[in-house]
């Protein structure tokens, strides 16, 4: 998935938890943004990797693509890291939902994710797209459309 597809899993994700659990929608959108990029650090012209060049170039050669950071493994290890210097759940629980939806999204591509790294098996959805395709547009508009919904639940 393109990292606007990206951001609104995370705006999507993060909407939907404040709505069902009421967690404060503006702090876990926000971190729920930047939760959903994290995992794309190990691509060297994502929108994380061009901000942060050494880091992603460095977890790039050392990983490569859709490995370590779009595992189950690196989810738990970034949820206990937060724990330690995060006090507020609203923004733990967004970073949390913002990376689970990075890794939903791109399990539903054509390439997968090494879920369960180090192990080299490529987890992937039954249905799956290409990414940057029609088919992601539609995705997109999706995604866009059920923000909407939440957030016009959490604002009544």
């Amino acid at each position: 998935m393109t990292g606007k597809t990206h951001i609104m899993g995370g705006v999507a994700s993060c909407t939907a938890v404040a709505y069902f659990y009421g967690y404060d929608p503006i702090l876990m959108t926000a971190s729920g943004t930047l939760g959903a990029l994290i995992p794309d650090i190990c691509h060297t012209k994502s929108k994380i990797g061009r901000r942060l060049p050494i880091l992603s170039t460095l977890i790039s050669s050392i990983f490569g693509h859709r490995t370590f950071t779009h595992s189950l493994l690196f989810l738990l290890l970034t949820a206990f890291a937060a724990h330690l210097y995060l006090t507020d759940q609203s923004i733990l629980v967004g970073l949390m939902a913002g990376m689970a939806s990075h890794l939903l999204l791109d399990a539903g591509t054509t390439n997968g994710i090494k879920l369960f790294f180090p192990s080299s098996i490529k987890f992937r959805l039954p249905l799956y797209i290409k990414t940057g395709g029609k088919a992601e547009q539609a995705v997109l508009a999706a995604l866009t459309i059920l923000s909407c919904y939440f957030i016009a639940g959490l604002m009544a």
